[in-house]
């Protein structure tokens, strides 16, 4: 009888900091904005971008992120745009469940090899698509780490990993309950070189019900490689179908 309470006082224990993660989460999705954040169709994002190699700033660009939610099908469950300059029509990237391609004036590339790759991997470890689609899904772990504090602000420290053993390290306000930072780490598929993947958000604003941050920083192996400050945001507005696919009639250029 002692045996047996042993072992579920052990049970217990253990099975405490995986649900303490999971209800961490489901108090991030509701301060999101709940059913609103789910019912997202499409969202844009207008503002400035800055990239940076080694600290440097090398690039900045008048930017507009087009994303579109789907049904899950393919690699991914969101198409995404996103488009530089002044003008629509400068040059953008596009991301589908099948692909990646650059479209200029010239015609429609592919990316390089493995970003596309890499995007779907940074997509599918990310807490807002995360949340969006991959909650309830098989074998999805939530175990809680820590309270600790990053950058001034008290957060709790959830580690989400997948089926495939994927995992993201998730930091929640504990007074908002919204992600604000992100880890994970990547192999290089070519060089097999561990790269820290860090993402930090920041100046979150209701937008029709949803909380979306405006502000986006990126680092890798703790160097920044990109900012994203959002000078509008919009959600479930009326996009053309033609905005996520390359243009008709474009030619089709060779892969670099």
């Amino acid at each position: 009888m002692r045996l047996l309470c042993f072992v579920l006082l052990v049970a217990a224990a253990s099975a405490q900091p995986s649900n303490r993660g999971r209800a961490i989460v489901e108090q991030s999705l509701a301060a999101l904005g709940g059913p609103k954040f789910m019912a997202m169709e499409n969202r844009v994002e207008q503002g400035r971008l800055y990239s940076f190699y080694r600290e440097q700033l090398n690039g900045l660009a008048t930017a507009r992120v087009y994303t579109k939610y789907e049904q899950p099908a393919g690699s991914i469950a969101t198409r995404e745009r996103q488009s530089f300059g002044k003008k629509e029509e400068d040059y953008a990237y596009l991301f589908t469940d099948k692909e990646g391609v650059q479209v200029t004036f010239r015609g429609v590339r592919p990316l390089p090899a493995g970003q596309y790759e890499k995007y779907v991997d940074t997509t599918l470890r990310n807490i807002f698509y995360l949340l969006r689609y991959r909650l309830d899904e098989l074998g999805m772990v939530f175990e809680f780490k820590e309270t600790a504090v990053f950058d001034n602000n008290p957060v709790e420290v959830v580690d989400i990993t997948d089926a495939e053993n994927r995992t993201v390290t998730v930091y929640f306000h504990r007074t908002t309950h919204l992600p604000i930072r992100q880890v994970f780490i990547r192999r290089d598929p070519l060089t097999k070189e561990r790269m820290e993947e860090m993402t930090v958000y920041n100046k979150y604003r209701d937008v029709s019900g949803v909380m979306w941050p405006w502000s986006v920083v990126r680092f890798r192996n703790g160097s920044k490689i990109f900012e994203m400050y959002s000078e509008s945001v919009a959600i479930n507005g009326k996009l053309e179908a033609s905005l996520f696919a390359p243009p008709l009639g474009a030619k089709r250029l060779k892969g670099e």
